[in-house]
């Protein structure tokens, strides 16, 4: 008989600081915090200097985990095109699942207002980094501004989120034409 080891109190208080923000916004407070994750707010404080380092750690812990469900593999052989479009694939195929909000990372950035908070930082980055994937498949695949094309796949990224996780609207048959207008016109192959 194998048992598996009970959660520690730190991943128990990062599950739920992910949970609850995803579902309930960054408002959410300490009390609901650590009710959800069994967790007594001394130890909470004792684990964490602040909800706010206890938010971008958990945040900051899902980032491989968020770049493995969006991304290609490094390895992928498609072409840069491909590779592209893969991103919006998933972000449709996520989207049609009922417990969609949109992209987190954005969310908290929205939520948060302030860049300096250690949260928005974590998601900055993230979302830095989904940018910096988008121009250099565009530079691989010879589009013509891989710095704009880039931009514009992030914005259309961000914007298919946002409408999508607020219900405004379904990304199926609407994101792929939108991507493949804008690789079209930057002459991407």
């Amino acid at each position: 008989m194998t048992t598996e080891a009970k959660p520690s109190p730190r991943e128990r208080l990062l599950n739920a600081a992910a949970t609850l923000t995803y579902r309930d916004g960054v408002g959410i407070g300490v009390e609901a915090l650590c009710k959800a994750a069994g967790v007594s707010k001394r130890s909470m404080y004792q684990l964490f200097e602040s909800k706010d380092e206890l938010l971008a750690a958990s945040l900051e812990q899902r980032t491989s985990a968020y770049a493995a469900t969006l991304l290609p593999a490094a390895d992928d052989r498609r072409s840069p095109r491909e590779r592209i479009m893969h991103v919006f694939e998933q972000v449709e195929r996520q989207a049609g699942t009922p417990e969609f909000r949109g992209c987190q990372y954005l969310a908290v950035q929205i939520e948060l207002k302030d860049q300096s908070h250690p949260a928005s930082r974590v998601a900055h980055q993230v979302k830095a980094n989904l940018t910096a994937f988008f121009r250099a498949e565009a530079e691989q695949g010879g589009a013509s501004d891989p710095d704009l094309l880039a931009r514009q796949l992030s914005l259309v990224f961000d914007g298919a989120s946002a409408r999508a996780g607020i219900g405004a609207d379904k990304l199926t048959g609407l994101i792929a034409p939108t991507v493949t207008t804008l690789l079209d016109a930057a002459g991407m192959r």
